[in-house]
């Protein structure tokens, strides 16, 4: 406000200033006309007082530009003074507020501390703050086992991930080895039966051909499936020898009798060599079949027991796999279990220490009040 009524007093004093100078103006223009007029006449001294300019007499009421300023000053003083006015109003509403705020809080405390004396009344009036400890020196079994849950339970919070974690890539690394494994021994395995199926079948079709041949089923006095072996099956030297000698020591000794067919295979020829080289085509044709059986039957043996067994070894593994998931997530969430009962135990008794910390220093600061 001061300084608003400093800028009313400097405006009016700047209007006085240009009227008194505007008097003054017009004072010397009527003094030049009267010389003139009076240039022979005697010259009268005459006295300038400031009562000859009328200084109340206002000439810019009929002045637009005056009139614009005035309406301008008007119209700001009038805007300054409305602003000031909402300010004093907003002023005075944040003071109230603040006033209320400070007389609930007044009241609250009057009545906190009535309830406080009331419950109070029934305690021990001689205790001073030297006899309440501000600091607890011998830990008590709460505090104890406060910290003892805040560690276990953040030892094994970190340790679960960890398990889980290193207990799955133990598993997978496990597994995938135990496949190779399993892998490399159905081959073996598979490998082992179709040879023996493959001997077996060589043996068997050596045999069925020698008969289908030479109508024999004995050698050398013994059955043809205790002569014809793995080891000789698919030689045509061995079995070529071994038809030539029966065919020495039973036909040329009248022992024909079981080997009628036999030794009448070369009656009805008469090239003594003829019988010879029969003998060596026929086991050569012998040796490539039971050779081709033989080969067919290791392969189809070897694919089927390979396949048997890498798939029994598979499911074996998966169950394995599946016992040991299901062992380390058994694991995972009893730990979680044990952490979170910490959790809560820590949490319960922290709690519980808060809520005597509170009432110590209410009572402290009560006895001090």
């Amino acid at each position: 406000m001061k300084v608003h009524y400093t800028n009313i007093l400097l405006l009016y004093a700047v209007n006085l200033s240009i009227l008194l100078i505007t008097c003054h103006i017009n004072i010397q223009k009527n003094h030049y006309i009267n010389a003139l007029h009076t240039h022979n006449t005697t010259k009268i001294p005459t006295t300038r007082l400031l009562c000859e300019c009328d200084l109340y007499t206002s000439i810019y009421d009929n002045d637009p530009e005056m009139n614009m300023v005035m309406q301008q000053f008007d119209e700001r003083t009038s805007e300054r003074f409305h602003e000031y006015g909402e300010r004093i109003q907003e002023k005075r509403k944040k003071c109230k507020e603040q006033c209320e705020r400070d007389i609930q809080k007044i009241i609250l405390k009057d009545k906190i501390e009535k309830e406080l004396t009331e419950k109070l009344e029934a305690l021990q009036t001689d205790i001073t703050t030297e006899d309440i400890p501000t600091c607890v020196c011998e830990k008590s079994i709460a505090d104890k086992t406060e910290k003892f849950c805040l560690k276990c339970g953040y030892g094994l919070g970190s340790f679960s991930p960890n398990v889980g974690l290193i207990g799955a890539v133990a598993v997978n690394v496990w597994k995938t080895g135990a496949l190779i494994a399993a892998k490399n021994a159905a081959i073996a395995e598979g490998a082992a039966a179709g040879k023996a199926a493959g001997e077996s079948a060589g043996i068997t079709k050596a045999i069925a051909e020698l008969y289908n041949h030479f109508f024999l089923t004995t050698l050398g006095r013994k059955p043809v499936h205790d002569v014809i072996t793995a080891e000789n099956f698919w030689d045509p030297t061995f079995i070529s020898e071994a038809v030539q000698l029966e065919k020495i020591s039973v036909c040329w000794k009248d022992l024909h009798e079981t080997h009628e067919l036999f030794c009448s295979l070369d009656q009805h020829s008469t090239n003594l060599d003829w019988f010879k080289d029969y003998i060596v085509t026929s086991t050569q044709k012998i040796v490539s079949k039971s050779s081709n059986a033989a080969a067919e039957a290791t392969k189809t043996t070897t694919e089927q027991v390979t396949t048997a067994a890498i798939e029994s070894s598979k499911n074996t593994i998966e169950a394995a796999c599946v016992s040991y998931h299901t062992a380390i997530i058994a694991s995972i969430v009893a730990i979680l279990i044990i952490v979170l009962v910490m959790v809560i135990i820590y949490l319960i008794l922290r709690y519980r220490r808060k809520k005597k910390m509170e009432k110590k220093l209410q009572y402290i600061k009560l006895l001090k009040e």
